[in-house]
């Protein structure tokens, strides 16, 4: 909604006058390449692409990559094919060790400048095909550091609790177990809240029983799991959205509502909220460039 190429570059250039600030290396992210290009003329030193993948097949994966490698940037590259997302441990291993070959033996990157994201994926949302999405990350984290010489690892941490929104003590948790399992596992680096992450000695041990669970594939790894969850919706302020003393928010302006909803990630409300909202703006675009888009 904004014109990514002049905004990229004019944040860019700002932050370059800024010395402290043009020492830290730099991670460009977006979705169109016009916009990672616009970024990549503007570092003074080595930054990272996030990011790029097979999705659209080899022969622009390799254009964008031998641009990378000119630009002087390491990059991240997604496990995505011309299939879709790698969702399985042999998926995942599968697309990274082709993009691998194609970019050491085609373009000759420098390995140690290849940073693999082979997909961080919701556990604990019922739906039995995605159990083993933790575990999975995990083993293909382990299995393209052992197997692809010098390319590292990262991912987006906070993906893998997205079906306990609104509980953040329980995705605190669950983020602390999953990291300290990744990293043994060999994992670089991550995106993740550091201010809302607990030590992982910290965290009570039923916790820590129960997302040991979440990770591993006995058939029933998310019953405690729920259960503790639950639990903790009752007892602890951080993720009281369901509890009595919250039904206050109910009493607000529906565009309130929504931004209260949303950003705790509470679902019970939304027909009729969404519909609210629709009737009032008149168009459904209306009700996502507004209120959705404020929240």
């Amino acid at each position: 909604m904004i014109d990514g190429v002049a905004a990229m570059t004019h944040f860019l250039n700002l932050i370059g006058s800024e010395p402290d600030i043009s020492k830290v290396p730099v991670m460009v992210d977006s979705s169109k390449w016009e916009v990672i290009e616009a970024g990549l003329k503007c570092l003074q030193g080595k930054g990272i692409v996030n990011s790029i993948s097979l999705k659209e097949g080899e022969a622009k994966f390799l254009e964008q990559a031998r641009l990378i490698r000119r630009y002087g940037a390491a990059m991240v590259v997604m496990a995505f094919d011309e299939r879709g997302q790698a969702d399985t441990f042999e998926r995942r291993i599968a697309v990274c060790k082709r993009a691998y070959d194609l970019l050491t033996q085609q373009v000759g990157f420098p390995p140690q400048d290849i940073i693999f994201d082979p997909n961080v994926l919701t556990v604990g949302t019922g739906m039995e095909e995605h159990a083993n999405y933790a575990v999975d990350f995990i083993r293909a984290t382990q299995w393209i550091k052992e197997n692809l010489p010098h390319a590292k690892v990262s991912g987006g941490i906070s993906n893998v609790s997205f079906s306990f929104r609104g509980n953040n003590a329980v995705r605190e948790a669950m983020h602390s177990a999953f990291l300290y399992h990744a990293i043994r596992a060999g994992l670089d680096m991550g995106i993740v809240n550091a201010g809302m992450l607990a030590v992982y000695d910290e965290v009570p041990r039923t916790a820590r029983t129960c997302r040991g669970r979440a990770i591993e594939p006995p058939a029933r790894r998310y019953e405690r799991l729920i259960k503790f969850a639950e639990g903790l919706k009752k007892s602890s302020s951080s993720s009281s959205s369901f509890s009595p003393s919250e039904e206050e928010w109910r009493k607000g302006t529906v565009e309130q509502r929504l931004e209260h909803a949303l950003v705790k990630g509470i679902v019970d409300f939304i027909d009729q909220d969404i519909e609210e909202a629709r009737q009032k703006y008149g168009r459904p675009l209306a009700v996502i460039e507004g209120p959705l888009m404020a929240a």
